[in-house]
């Protein structure tokens, strides 16, 4: 298992190497020029922009600011805010933390709900259950995020006046934004909670275990979602994924500072290490969870576990 690790950490490097500079060469060649939007409505001249442009590093070819931006990354600098001359590292400690705390919540609840949709719809296979849950399910994909979160806003913080319209303090003003964030990860689950059982009770063992005289809750929850947790674990971890990474429709709504909130305004002002760096942490951030979710297959498939010693 330490090797399989190991190994795994490993491969990482190139992957974060190509991702450090896809996005580099991406922000490179992006039309327009920083400088251009740090000066606009000042008296510039051109001391004055070639100053500046040292200051950024925005001097040199590209293989020269390449190099020295791997070489900070190397020692732990992704570089400095344009505007606030704060460094990228410092943004990143304080958003990304509230991102990762709305893509927990929302993973979480999507997951205790898809599956229990997706077990509810396999076992009531073809009855008005199932066709209820894939209605549900179907309108979570297709249900815009901006939308609900619009909504869900008039009816509970503007009628009702239950929960806060934005912000992020306390426990209230996480319940709309994970729920908004959520839709499409739990359909995702459930539909791939209910493809992975109807797979796992055809099964000659399940026709054993009810033969044997086994509680159908024990058939069900032991051994039907035992064996059928592979796919959903997948699921799981892509959705997470995408959570983290995605949820910049739900914190502009709500007005979370998060780091796609972050990374949005970065966008509009072309404040391209902070972008950058963004984007490096969440490539990280998705290479870590894929070995989490390595791991897990271990945990739950003892075959897995013999592979990967």
């Amino acid at each position: 298992m330490f090797k399989f690790i190991i190994r795994r950490v490993l491969l990482m490097i190139p992957v974060m190497l190509c991702v450090i500079i896809v996005v580099f060469t991406l922000m490179y060649f992006t039309p327009g020029d920083p400088v251009d939007t740090i000066l606009a409505g000042e008296n510039s001249t051109p001391e004055l922009r070639e100053a500046l442009r040292e200051e950024l590093g925005l001097n040199g070819s590209y293989i020269e600011r390449l190099s020295r931006y791997i070489g900070g990354i190397l020692r732990g600098d992704l570089g400095k805010d344009y505007n606030s001359r704060m460094p990228v590292i410092n943004m990143i400690k304080v958003t990304f933390p509230n991102t990762i705390k709305l893509a927990t919540t929302a993973i979480i609840f999507a997951t205790i709900v898809g599956m229990a949709i997706g077990i509810w719809a396999a076992v009531k296979q073809y009855t008005f259950a199932d066709t209820f849950a894939s209605v549900l399910a179907l309108l979570g994909n297709s249900m815009p995020v901006f939308w609900l979160a619009l909504l869900m806003m008039m009816l509970f913080s503007i009628r009702l006046n239950w929960l806060p319209a934005t912000g992020f303090d306390g426990w209230k003003s996480l319940i709309m934004p994970a729920f908004c964030t959520s839709t499409g990860s739990m359909a995702a689950i459930a539909r791939m909670t209910r493809s992975s059982m109807l797979e796992v009770i055809r099964s000659d063992y399940i026709t054993t275990a009810r033969a044997k005289g086994v509680k159908e809750s024990g058939v069900i929850c032991k051994h039907g979602l035992g064996n059928a947790l592979i796919p959903v674990v997948t699921s799981i971890g892509i959705q997470f994924g995408m959570l983290i990474g995605g949820s910049v429709l739900t914190e502009t709504v709500f007005a979370i500072p998060g780091m796609g909130m972050m990374m949005i305004t970065a966008i509009k002002a072309r404040n391209l290490p902070v972008v950058q760096g963004g984007v490096i942490v969440c490539a990280l951030s998705l290479c870590v969870l894929n070995l989490i979710i390595d791991l897990l297959y271990g945990f739950i498939d003892p075959q897995i576990k013999s592979q990967y010693k």
